[in-house]
């Protein structure tokens, strides 16, 4: 009987990890540090023809953003000032280490940061919403730094 209730859960959770990309950066995209990560969407494009991508990456246990982080966030900032009807969800995420409530306060820290980022470069705070996903939906699977270093990070999407 425990064995089948661990395969019907190992199963069920696999499921999810599949699904997880198609709900983390949104059908639409977002914007984010250096559009060279696994997976990274797309917001939009800069006047320039250059994508702005849709994630900012963190140090483990982190939520500032640094200098690459600013640089992406800077590129989410003109874009949106140019694209005053788009409203956005900041989702914060973390890797699978740590426990659930760690990681979902982790999370939400890092979006936070991202969005004060924003609301510093002049987007009105209003246009942005929060919300922290922690591990539950990874970019990357795997238990490894490569892996780990792609889900620390707050994706941008657009919300309408």
């Amino acid at each position: 009987m425990k064995k089948s209730a661990l395969a019907i859960a190992a199963a069920l959770l696999l499921l999810a990890a599949c699904d997880s990309d198609s709900t983390d950066s949104g059908a639409a995209g977002g914007v984010g540090a250096n559009g060279t990560g696994t997976g990274a969407g797309v917001l939009g494009t800069a006047t320039d023809g250059t994508n702005i991508t849709d994630r900012v990456y963190f140090a483990t246990d982190s939520s500032v953003v640094d200098s690459e982080g600013q640089s992406a966030l800077d590129r989410q900032a003109g874009w949106l000032k140019s694209n005053e009807s788009v409203n956005v969800t900041l989702e914060g995420h973390a890797d699978e280490r740590g426990t659930r409530e760690y990681n979902i306060a982790l999370g939400e820290r890092r979006a936070t940061a991202a969005k004060n980022y924003l609301v510093g470069q002049g987007i009105s705070a209003s246009r942005i919403n929060t919300i922290s996903y922690g591990k539950e939906r990874p970019a990357v699977t795997g238990n490894d730094d490569s892996s780990w270093s792609q889900n620390r990070r707050a994706v941008t999407v657009i919300a309408n």
